[in-house]
């Protein structure tokens, strides 16, 4: 197998980093844009809004960017480095100290622009940081081409001005190494960090002056007067429409949109929220609320007459019976009441393009970046990884916004090849997505489609586009079927690139790191139109019409033997780091390779929530929910989970958020680093008041800078005994512009900034843009660098990765444990169901892959269980709500309700085998008990598929698959779990098959030998047996026996009935099962029954006759 392209490969352990590169066909050197170049940072000098050269000093001309310039006027000296002469203001610029006497420019939109001012302070910090020690333990940069790299200039003073000394960078000159830190910082090292000299002349500024009168700043000026008269009418206009339109329907503003009249202002639609909750109709909510709290008070007298009137010849099954169904009764209470307040939610996409994508304006939409993981393309298809890949790249986004990441954790070239064709033919496809407006955006399911295909299409050229497209994608899939047959065969010698290079992952296990960037642009700022590797089609990021493509990475992480990689939460780690270096989008979307993206404006939908002024800050992810293709029309074994994404969560959404279910989900990035979430208006007025009497005796108290500065250091460098409070909070770094980058960069050391998230100065750097983007002085070659060092092997070592930060690692379902811990420490998620699917994957269908997937999710509730992480003892001292710990705690606890249900699955076969029973004879008064036990039940559920809209038949297979898994998985992995946590025996890792039979529903009817088939079998067989028995031994005895044994008989078929699905996978479609399954089931079963058969027969015991004397004289 070939390589057609360039390959980035390295260990930072081992000092290696190596270009592999087409044969003569070297990089690309990095191009600058036309005109001077900053003499203080290197960039392009660019332009002013007139489409000018920015000349920053008229008097010398001295080339300076706007930037660099902006940062001189404020915490510079605010002069020309050159002839010493102060900067006058130009158009667009805040005003200074200083600017009272320039009268010539009045800029009112810019006069005050905290946030720009914020953003370039936090960009400064992450600047300074980066500089500071980027030649801090790494090798030399020898093997990079020498035109890739660019020098980094400084903006702060610098220490090592000396001699180049061994082992820097080529491309940072020796005086740009590090900032001095002083002692009390952390000792003698040298930190990248900056220091705040009181001596220096970059301290900061304030903006205004508070002794000067406004007028000065173009306040009371008769220009700003118009202004105001002319807001406030449109604010009146506002408020009078919709006050009409409240009192014509009754509502209020918050419900509805008839708030929005047709003729209010666009900049007033602007500025409505981008989404608003729907409240489930009280019709349907209240009754369903009132029969849970019915349900509760039957269960309570239910329970009164169980346990005081005890069977006391069968006492061993009364006892049994009685645990079993308090066990049930707890787990009931678990999942019902976080359903208490559902909600669902409306999003408005116009409001987010009005207020984010003004006309003739560049986008000021967030940017995003998409992960999509996998590992063994002989079980995950590259087709499907394709297929998810090209619905990503045609996404309806702005393309400088989106950035794709592929992390390959089996370093397989097949996976390599495949997404080098799929970015290939993604110049075709992506053109026709977005001309003719096709959903879904994944080829193979767009073609598959039984639909009309020319519903709403006008355009005459769309049916011949679309057949050229679709022998285009048959095209395409011959080639990557053609890579999947020639890997099935490894060459003895391994594999090699076009070059002859040997493909860096032959051996799986010891690989070096490798990226790849296959489509340009991927760096933000004055480089962004520069690359390291170009790959799309070796003509550059665009599609056949020439318009520019979203980045596709390719990453792969290196191994080495020895060392723990955590499986897939430890590849979604390294994704993290290596996006937050290369584009450090502030928000990402993961996915799991075989789902893709249904709904093109998925990404959108979410940023209603993230970029919602109100709503957005307390926002760490937005979950959407699963659904599938591919799975029959009865849905056999629930393999649509419809109860669990259309009810449980929307339950949750009304209290602080659904749970992390691993795909389909948008994150917040600072969410991930371990910071709390910001506090709202409650918690800061609960948390300013004095201790006596909160809010009456003393009022509010407002923390003075030193008071902060304490409680920090104090959080810092104390040993926290919960691990669920973080260091930082991001409510104390936002209180202000300038304790956001001051205090949290001051009081952070180096050491504890390497310990808390590792010794790379880029990323960390990264993490103090919280919007954000990368440093703009940083070079492609090192941020490349950075990037290879980022996914090493060791990283993580004596970091918090895995424990407070990322990916939680500790369970092989590292997503609710992941969630969990950003619940605990305050945040709140979101439930987002587009009308439109936004995701769609594939399923196991068949019974044997069903079970072993079941099998893994209880495995990783179980080992949460038994950790440190439990909800049951962890996080009370943070912000978790006492409904969301009891989702928590069901989602954790489920898998033991194994245990009492396959027991009280058996009571039914005992008792019929018996003929003993576990409830006692019952008058008429205490059977009103159990009927309402069981009207209230079936009320519940009735009411539950009411306000919800589920169809019964989603949810009787639900029941029924609830039995299946809690007998034969959930069982399994109770003991699995054991076995790790108490004694070091680990369980392996099986990726769920994503491959189809090429019949449809083929895969319904394959049976596969596995041993969570037998204890199914097992209770199925012996419920079989005793109905045959309770019958035959009913006949034997006559008339009276039949009331008894009709209990019993609707105990076992209530069994028999919840394992029929299981039944029908057992037999196939041909009644082919596998031998084994049979002989331990009859096995098993012929023993149980033959033990109870010496015990305790049905036969009569035979007696003597009876001989009574008659009373004549016989």
């Amino acid at each position: 197998m070939e390589a057609s392209a360039g390959l980035v490969a390295g260990s930072h352990n081992r000092n290696e980093l190596v270009v592999i590169r087409q044969e003569g066909d070297g990089v690309k050197p990095l191009k600058h844009l036309n005109g001077q170049v900053c003499q203080i940072c290197g960039d392009d000098v660019g332009c002013t809004v007139d489409g000018e050269l920015f000349v920053a000093c008229n008097e010398c001309a001295f080339p300076v960017c706007r930037p660099c310039y902006e940062y001189e006027r404020k915490d510079g000296n605010q002069s020309c480095p050159q002839c010493k002469t102060r900067y006058r203001r130009h158009k667009g610029s805040p005003r200074v100290e200083g600017d009272e006497d320039e009268d010539d420019v009045d800029d009112l939109e810019n006069e005050f622009n905290f946030n720009e001012d914020r953003q370039e302070r936090q960009q400064h910090i992450a600047e300074a940081m980066l500089h500071g020690h980027m030649s801090y333990g790494r090798g030399d940069e020898q093997d990079l081409p020498p035109d890739m790299m660019q020098p980094i200039q400084p903006r702060h003073p610098l220490l090592t001005n000396g001699e180049m000394f061994s082992g820097e960078l080529h491309g940072i000159p020796p005086d740009h190494h590090a900032i001095v830190v002083p002692p009390m910082l952390g000792g003698k090292r040298v930190h990248p960090l900056p220091y705040i000299d009181p001596n220096l002349q970059v301290q900061p500024r304030s903006m205004m002056d508070p002794d000067k009168d406004l007028a000065s700043y173009g306040y009371g000026s008769v220009a700003w007067k118009e202004r105001l008269e002319s807001w406030k009418l449109k604010q009146q206009k506002m408020q009078m429409m919709m006050t009409e339109g409240n009192q014509g329907d009754g509502k209020g503003g918050d419900h509805g949109d008839d708030g929005n009249g047709p003729d209010l202002p666009i900049m007033d639609e602007a500025r409505q929220p981008l989404s608003r909750k729907v409240p489930i109709p009280s019709s349907r909510i209240n009754p369903y609320r009132m029969i849970i709290v019915i349900r509760l008070v039957i269960l309570g007298f239910f329970f009164r007459y169980r346990i005081m009137n005890p069977v006391r010849d069968a006492y061993p099954l009364w006892l049994t019976s009685i645990i079993c169904e308090i066990w049930f009764a707890l787990s009931w209470i678990l999942d019902q009441f976080p359903k208490w307040l559902p909600i669902e939610r409306e999003t408005y996409l116009d409001r987010l393009s009005l207020r984010y994508e003004k006309d003739g304006e560049p986008s000021q939409l967030a940017s995003v970046d998409v992960y999509v993981s996998t590992v063994d393309p002989m079980k995950e298809p590259p087709l499907v990884t394709a297929n998810t890949v090209l619905s990503i790249l045609s996404v309806d986004y702005p393309v400088d916004k989106v950035s794709c990441y592929v992390s390959d954790d089996g370093a397989a070239m097949l996976t390599f090849e495949a997404l080098s064709e799929t970015s290939e033919f993604a110049r075709k496809w992506v053109p026709f997505c977005k001309k003719f407006n096709i959903e879904p955006r994944a080829p193979e399911w767009y073609f598959a489609q039984k639909i009309d295909y020319l519903k709403d299409k006008v355009q005459p050229s769309f049916v011949k586009e679309r057949r050229a497209m679709k022998r285009e994608y048959e095209e395409f899939k011959v080639r990557i079927n053609a890579l999947v047959a020639k890997a099935q065969k490894v060459p003895e010698e391994g594999w090699t690139m076009q070059d002859g290079t040997p493909w860096p992952g032959n051996n799986t296990r010891d690989h070096p790191g490798m990226i790849q960037v296959r489509i340009p642009s991927f760096l933000s700022g004055p480089i962004k139109n520069e690359c390291l590797q170009v790959f799309l089609g070796h003509s550059g990021g665009h599609d056949t019409e020439g318009n520019e493509l979203p980045r596709l990475v390719y990453v792969s992480r290196e191994k080495r033997p020895g060392f723990n990689h955590h499986k897939k939460a430890g590849a979604m780690n390294a994704l993290v780091r290596v996006s937050a270096v290369l584009t450090n989008a502030p928000y990402f979307l993961n996915l799991d390779c075989d789902h893709y993206i249904n709904n093109s404006k998925a990404v959108r939908e979410a940023m209603c929530f993230m970029m919602d002024p109100t709503l957005g800050r307390k926002v760490c992810y937005v979950q959407f929910p699963q659904r599938f293709d591919g799975i029959d029309r009865h849905d056999r074994y629930a393999n649509r989970n419809t109860v669990f994404f259309d009810i449980n969560m929307k339950g949750l959404d009304g209290i602080q958020g659904p749970v992390y279910v691993g795909t389909g989900c948008v994150f917040r990035r600072q969410s991930l680093y371990g910071y709390e979430a910001p506090a709202g208006e409650k918690e800061k007025e609960a948390a300013s008041t004095c201790d006596c009497c909160p809010g009456f005796c003393c009022g509010k108290r407002k923390k003075t800078k030193k008071q902060k500065v304490k409680k920090m250091e104090k959080r810092m460098m104390s040993t926290r005994s919960d691990s669920s409070v973080p260091i930082f909070n991001l409510d104390d770094i936002e209180e202000g512009f300038e304790g956001f980058d001051e205090e949290k960069s001051t009081l952070m050391s180096q050491k504890n900034f390497e310990k808390r998230f590792g010794q790379s100065p880029v990323f960390i750097a990264s993490t103090l843009l919280e919007h954000g983007g990368v440093p703009q002085s940083a070079s492609p070659a090192s941020l490349l660098k950075e990037a290879i060092h980022v996914i090493s092997c060791g990283y993580e070592d004596k970091t918090e990765w895995g424990k407070e930060i990322g990916w939680i690692y500790g369970s092989v379902t590292e997503d609710i444990l992941t969630g969990f811990k950003m619940h605990a420490r305050g945040w709140r998620s979101i439930y987002c169901m587009p009308q439109r699917a936004a995701f769609k994957g594939s399923a196991p269908i068949n019974l044997s892959d069903r079970l072993n997937q079941v099998l893994r999710w209880a495995l990783g509730s179980v080992e949460i269980f038994l950790s440190r992480h439990c909800p049951l003892w962890y996080g009370y001292g943070g912000r978790l709500k006492w409904l969301e710990r009891f989702a928590y705690i069901n989602t954790t606890v489920y898998p033991l309700t194994s245990i009492p249900l396959v027991a009280y699955c058996t009571l039914p076969a005992v008792c019929l085998l018996t003929g003993k029973f576990i409830i006692p004879e019952i008058s008429n008064f205490a059977s009103l008990w159990f009927i309402s036990m069981f009207v209230s039940i079936f009320a519940t559920a009735i009411l539950e598929m009411r306000w919800s809209n589920v169809g019964i038949e989603e949810w009787w297979r639900n029941e029924q698959f609830w039995v299946i898994g809690g007998v034969s998985s959930h069982l399994f992995a109770v003991f699995q779990g054991l076995l790790k946590v108490l004694a070091g025996i680990d369980t392996n890792f099986t990726v769920t098959s994503k491959a189809t039979d090429d019949e449809e529903f083929g895969e319904l009817y394959t049976l596969k030998w596995t041993t969570l088939l037998v204890p199914p079998t097992t209770l199925l067989i012996i419920n079989l047996v005793g109905v045959v028995a309770g019958l035959a031994d009913a006949i034997n005895s006559g008339y009276q026996s039949w009331g008894p044994l009709f209990g019993k008989l609707f105990f076992a078929f209530w069994v028999i009935v919840h394992l029929y699905p299981f039944l029908k996978g057992l037999m196939g479609r041909q009644n082919r099962t596998p031998t084994i399954v049979i002989v331990w089931s009859i096995l098993l079963a012929s023993i149980f029954s033959l033990l109870w058969v010496r015990i305790d027969p049905f036969l009569p015991k035979t007696q003597g006759p009876h001989l009574q004397q008659c009373g004549l004289n016989c």
